[in-house]
């Protein structure tokens, strides 16, 4: 059993999303998840929670006091590249440049460490944990073991907590630990994301608590702008509305006042106990 859980924020712009980027209207709108970040950090503080912030390093670029202020807050920054570009959209060169570019970026503009990373859309390629040891990350978030969900991913892993790369990848580096975006017991869907969205804060928490009873820390994700009441955007699917600003907001809210001690991944992977230690010990998971 475990009380911990990690409510991850991928901190991207509505903007920077594919959703966003192929769609055939714009916004004039600026910044639009940014409110969704103040809110998000306003509430980990009430409910005495802190998490990880995989943020996009244009963000911190263009918004540098919105970034600083999430670290400021003791929340983990983490990257989520530069770009937010889908990694297998480019070559080798281009992905590392992401990498690298993304965490020198977050380090120079929060003066932390960076060590975490999370892909874009879950999309990662077959040199992805090469890239990140030479590019200096110690942690990856970038697996979801779902059902194939077509259009989407999934069908592609098996792991369900902190776990060395091997488990992905079986050349990977050892020195990068997974920490895959949980699923739902049975029914393996993911808990957030989109899904939280379409199947209500209920779900989320049963699937939480099931975890926990398997002594699996939770791994959540949301993002700021499904926080914000968003700008209607010819071309932008429907789906991408669903349920996002208020609802989304006391959703967030419901989960945090759930009986968990929600923290850091960082926090996570340093406790010791993790799948990753027992595999790298040789024992059974």
């Amino acid at each position: 059993m475990t009380d911990r859980a990690v409510l991850s924020i991928d901190f991207e712009l509505f903007t920077q999303t594919p959703a966003y980027r192929s769609a055939s209207g714009t916004t004039d709108r600026d910044g639009v998840g940014l409110d969704g970040g103040r809110f998000f950090r306003d509430t980990l503080a009430t409910y005495d929670a802190t998490s990880t912030a995989f943020v996009v390093s244009e963000v911190a670029e263009s918004y540098p006091d919105a970034v600083q202020a999430l670290a400021d807050d003791g929340l983990e920054i983490a990257s989520h590249t530069h770009t937010h570009q889908l990694l297998s959209d480019l070559d080798s060169d281009g992905r590392r440049a992401e990498l690298t570019q993304s965490k020198d970026v977050l380090e120079r503009v929060t003066g932390k460490r960076v060590s975490g990373f999370r892909a874009p859309a879950f999309d990662i390629t077959d040199d992805h944990f090469d890239l990140l040891a030479d590019t200096g990350y110690t942690y990856d978030s970038s697996v979801v073991s779902s059902r194939s969900i077509p259009g989407w991913y999934g069908g592609e892993y098996d792991i369900h907590e902190p776990a060395p790369a091997t488990a992905v990848h079986p050349g990977a580096p050892d020195s990068i630990t997974e920490f895959p975006a949980s699923v739902m017991p049975g029914v393996q869907l993911p808990l957030t994301g989109t899904w939280l969205r379409f199947f209500g804060p209920r779900y989320t928490i049963l699937g939480m608590k099931l975890l926990a009873r398997r002594g699996i820390t939770p791994m959540l994700y949301v993002h700021p702008w499904e926080l914000v009441d968003l700008p209607a955007v010819d071309g932008v699917p429907t789906r991408v509305y669903v349920r996002t600003g208020d609802w989304m907001r006391r959703a967030i809210e419901r989960i945090l006042q759930q009986d968990f001690e929600f923290t850091t991944v960082r926090a996570v992977l340093a406790d010791g106990e993790t799948a990753a230690s027992r595999l790298h010990r040789g024992e059974t998971p």
